[in-house]
């Protein structure tokens, strides 16, 4: 697994924060990865916000507690999974405005951000695109060596998201140094 430098002076390594967006359920995972280059889970979760309580009132409640979570982990990247296609336009809604909240608030920070759809973070974490909510489960506990299969399912794919960005990553700065090169 590919590990960016660490911060030397402090001893941190890279830490990725992982964003499956939701108005009502926005789960989140912050993976670090140092010199071992094995990733550890730092923290792992869901955010919910009230159903029956207006929508700006739901928005200030993820803005807050991703502020709040911001401020503990200090991500050097934000992976949030972009919303490919969505049955529901009701709840693509919801998923656009969390996503949009998260990549902003990354965004003000100096914070990479990058998206993934949900096939290609199937395809980094398990090598298969179409993989179930249970295999991206197994996978991301067992690339994290958890004890048990990460829970809930929002969090978990938060997670794939972080590793999809750490086996990613590599290739993404690979290409933007050959094509800088042949500009030159």
């Amino acid at each position: 697994m590919f590990a960016p430098k660490s911060d030397t002076q402090s001893g941190r390594g890279f830490v990725v924060l992982g964003v499956d967006p939701g108005l009502t359920r926005c789960g989140y995972a912050a993976i670090e990865v140092g010199q071992s280059r094995v990733p550890a889970m730092l923290k792992l979760g869901v955010v919910t916000t009230d159903v029956s309580a207006a929508l700006p009132d739901r928005l200030a409640t993820l803005q807050a507690d991703f502020e709040l979570l911001m401020d503990e982990v200090r991500p050097d990247a934000v992976a949030v999974e972009q919303v490919f296609f969505q049955n529901n336009v009701r709840t693509a809604m919801g998923v656009g405005q969390a996503s949009g909240l998260v990549l902003a608030m990354a965004a003000r920070r100096g914070i990479h951000v990058v998206q993934y759809t949900p096939s290609q973070v199937k395809s980094a974490v398990t090598g298969f695109g179409t993989a179930n909510k249970l295999q991206v489960q197994q996978m991301v506990q067992r690339q994290l060596k958890l004890r048990s299969l990460p829970q809930p399912p929002d969090a978990a794919d938060a997670a794939a998201l972080a590793l999809c960005h750490l086996a990613v990553s590599p290739l993404r700065q690979s290409i933007a140094r050959s094509t800088v090169g042949a500009r030159s």
